[in-house]
Formats: structure tokens, sequence, C-alpha cells
């Protein structure tokens, strides 16, 4: 293989990978911070145990995700010197400000969240979390903020001198329509991701005490007999502690049942509009995404959208089709007989150079080196594109239905069957939105292609040009066994914790507002 696929393919399994954790990381955060606000306004233990719980699956998560995501940064310079070259300026600066306000914010107070239990006031140590919290979700901001340059450049100028991108407006930056509409989609898919863990976790150890509390009530009945024979001068023991665990889990697998479904409807609604968008800046991704061949619409008659498509061996028309009358009019339009260009037409275009946005200084800078580079009829891989769209859109919905099945068996106070099938269906919930999350970003990426920098910088000229792919491939293969085991040691944790449960809590000894010294021990 050549440097150019194998750097391609070496970037999309670590970020892929590292992807796995960051919608966990986003919404985790939060909910962690939820369950100790009830904790603190309410008192109630069930709460702090779930913080404690679900705090402990948060950081594991967050250690994997730093880990993994430090790699990506050596890429920039190992693999895609080019790509760095030319937009370093702009794509450079939202990363800077992620590492110095957001990471710095996240790292800093989750640090004391950790060790700030028994030496930070309640208040203090509350406000911890939340910052950390915030921080998290402030990164996500200016990550999108530079993958949506690459959707849709904006806020940059051509340097025909130092044949550089560079910047000229950072508000143009952080106001492109594409981040505006990905940002709250993106956060709407961490919620449905992390509230599908909450959910799996507590709907499994719901099953569990299911069955505990059959075999508790068996054995109560059989020894209600003895105990009312029991002598009356022996003297009464203490009262047993009374164990929350049922009303925590039952409480945690409700509200991540909820915030599974209204996360759900989030994004159908911000996807709507991404695609819109998206077919605007990028419209043969969404001639790509559906398997568009021929134009359609704009006549009346609206375009339909496939649910399924099978296309000749060469990609240039459709063989068999399974369809839904106006609904891609609709998705790509707002309108449902709005007209959406087609995959042949799209090419024809790009030949003639006729896609080059007139109002984008930095496309119409580069557009004869477009013609140079020999990509302007070239379209992304229909296959890739076309099923990672449906797989997406999928496994979301089927994720809205696991939720509401738990909600139908939580009613009325009512538990989660102790059958094989739920576990197997608690072990797959979570692993729907993450894969769905995945399958969003390749369609995202994929049906970029073959621009790096869309319409401006193709991926065949933004390699390092002087790595062999014999030094690409050693390194993917060193990331793939490293990756390998991080895997491994992440999977044995969660599930070590996961079985463990709710942990025992006694009362924190955390000092109080009206202390006049903060001692820490190191």
């Amino acid at each position: 293989m050549d440097p150019v696929s194998l750097a391609r393919w070496q970037f999309g399994i670590t970020t892929v990978y590292h992807w796995f954790f960051v919608p966990v990381t986003l919404a985790l955060s939060i909910i962690v911070a939820i369950f100790q606000t009830l904790w603190f306004r309410s008192g109630d233990d069930k709460y702090l145990r779930l913080t404690k719980f679900y705090g402990k699956l948060f950081l594991i998560n967050f250690a994997m995700g730093v880990v993994t995501g430090i790699v990506q940064e050596f890429q920039f310079g190992m693999n895609w010197s080019e790509y760095s070259r030319f937009v370093g300026d702009v794509f450079g600066a939202p990363l800077a400000f992620e590492a110095l306000l957001a990471f710095f914010l996240e790292s800093t107070f989750l640090g004391l969240w950790i060790f700030g239990w028994d030496r930070l006031p309640k208040k203090i140590h509350l406000l911890a979390i939340w910052l950390a919290a915030i921080g998290s979700n402030i990164s996500a901001i200016f990550i999108l903020a530079a993958n949506s340059f690459m959707q849709n450049p904006q806020g940059a100028v051509y340097n025909a001198v130092t044949d550089r991108a560079e910047m000229a407006d950072f508000g143009a930056v952080l106001t492109n329509p594409v981040l505006l509409w990905a940002l709250p989609h993106t956060l709407m898919a961490s919620w449905l991701t992390a509230s599908a863990l909450v959910l799996a976790v507590s709907g499994w150890h719901l099953a569990k005490l299911n069955r505990a509390d059959r075999a508790a009530d068996a054995v109560a009945e059989s020894t209600a007999e003895d105990a009312a024979a029991t002598d009356a001068t022996t003297s009464d023991p203490a009262p047993a502690k009374p164990d929350n665990t049922l009303a925590a889990h039952r409480f945690a697998a409700v509200f991540a049942a909820v915030a599974m479904m209204v996360s759900g409807v989030g994004l159908v609604l911000t996807g709507d509009e991404s695609g819109k968008i998206m077919t605007q800046v990028q419209p043969m991704k969404m001639a790509a995404a559906e398997a568009l061949y021929e134009t359609a619409g704009g006549d009346g008659s609206g375009a339909p959208f496939s649910i399924l498509t099978i296309g000749t061996l060469d990609g240039s028309r459709p063989i068999f089709v399974i369809e839904v009358p106006h609904l891609l009019s609709f998705l790509a339009t707002g309108t449902w007989d709005g007209k959406v260009q087609g995959i042949n037409e799209l090419k024809a275009a790009y030949a003639d150079g006729q896609l080059v946005d007139p109002d984008n200084k930095l496309q119409q800078a580069y557009a004869e080196h477009m013609r140079a580079w020999g990509v302007d009829t070239h379209t992304p891989i229909i296959p890739v594109t076309y099923w990672s769209f449906r797989l997406m859109i999928g496994l979301g919905m089927a994720s809205i239905a696991v939720a509401l099945l738990a909600l139908w068996f939580l009613r009325k106070d009512g538990l989660p069957p102790n059958r094989r099938w739920w576990t197997w269906l608690m072990v797959l919930t979570p692993l729907g939105p993450l894969f769905a999350n995945s399958f969003g970003w390749i369609f995202t990426e994929m049906g970029r292609q073959p621009w790096i920098v869309s319409g401006t910088l193709p991926v065949s000229a933004a390699v390092s040009p002087g790595v062999s792919a014999a030094e690409v491939l050693i390194s993917l293969i060193g990331y793939t066994l490293v990756y390998g085991a991080l895997a491994v040691i992440e999977v044995r944790l969660l599930l070590k914790y996961i079985r463990l449960g709710l942990p025992d809590v006694e009362p924190v000894e955390q000092v109080t507002d009206d202390d006049d010294v903060l001692s820490f021990a190191y």
C-alpha cells in the first residue's frame, strides 16, 4: 500500500478508537455532577453512592481518553506535515485554546475533585466537578471548530508567497455554520452514549436485584416462625442500616432512560439542520450519503430517500432501489419538492470548476491547484458513506427503543426481568450509540473525500513527503498493538468495578465553609 492509504488507515483507526471515550466523558461528567448535586441538596446517601460509583467509571474512561488523544497530535507532524504546514495557522488556533483553556480547566478541577473529598468544603468540592464537566464540554467547541474548518473552510485567506492558509477572522472560524449545528448534534450524541452506559449498568444490577428479592422473600417466609419463637426477653439487635441499592439503581436507570429519549429527539432536530447545511457546503457528501446518482426534485416531484440502493461495481448508476418519496428533498432543503443534485451532475460540475464557492476566498485562490492535482471528478467511496449514514441513524433509533423498553419495565415500581436476553440487551445497549457515534464520524470524514480541507486541499497533497510506506506501516502496527492492550485494560477495569456495584459510604468528613484553615495532605 502507498503512504497515503496507510496514513489514512492509521489516523482513522486511532481517531475512531479515541472517540470511543470522548462522548462518554462529555456527558458522564455532567451526570456525575448532577448526582453529587442531588446528594448535596438532599443528603440522601443513594445519590452519594451513585456519585462515587459512576465517578469511578468516568475516571477510568477519562484516563483512557487522555492517553489515546495524545497520539492524535503526534500524527499531524509524523504523517501529515504538509497539512500542518498549509493550515497550521488556522487549525492550530482552536486546538491551542482547547489545550490552554478547556483541558487545563478540566484536569485541574478534576484533580481537586478526586483528592478533595475529605479536604474541601462540600460547596467547593461540588463546584470542582461542575467546572471539570464544563471544561470537558468547552473542549468540544474548539475541537469541532477545527474540524468544521475542514468541512467548510472560512475565516482564512491564501498567501501565495508562503503557499499557506492564514487566519483572517477567528470569529468566522468560531461561527462556522457547520460548527453551529455540529456542536449540539455531538453533545446530544454524547448524552445518548453516556446515558446508555448508565442505563445498561443500573439495568443489569436491577435484574440481579429482582432475582435477589425473590430469593429473600422465600428466606423470609421460612424464618418467620423461628423469629416469632425467639425469647422475648432477649435484647433486640441494633437496627441494620437500610439498603438503598435498589432505589439508587432505579433512579439512575429511569434518569438515564429519560435522558436517552430527550437526547434522541435532540439528535433528530440537530441532525436535520446539519443535513441542510451539509447540502449547501458539501453537496457531494449528501448525494453520496443517499447514493443519489441522478439529480432529483425541483420539478414538483421531490427527491426520494433511499432505504436500500444497490449500484454497479463502478458506482456509476443504481441497479435496485427501495425509497421513500420526497423525503430526501425535505432532509436536504426543508421543502418536499426541493432539488438535490446527483453524483453524476456533481462530478461534471467539479470537472468544470463550477463548485468552487465564489464567496470563499481560500477556495477561489486555490482553485487552480485542484486541477493540477487531478481530483476534480473524484467522489467519496459510495458504499462507505451510504452505509455509515444508515448505521448511524439506525443504531441511534434502536437506542431510543431500548430506553422506551426500560421505562416500560420500570413503571409502577417494577423491575426488569432476570433473563439472559435482558443481560445481553444491557451489554449491547451502550455499544449501540457508541458505534453510532463512530459511524457518524466515519461518514463525516469519508464523505469529504478526496479533500482533507473541503474543496481546497486534497488528502494526497497533505501527507508528509519524506515518510515511506514502511515507516507508516511500522507505526500503524505499533499503535494497533498498544491500543489493543489498552482496550483489554479498559474493559477489565470497567467490568471489575461494574460487578462490584455501588460502594458502601460513610458520612463524608469534609471541612465546613466556616473553617478558617484548609489543610491538605501530600
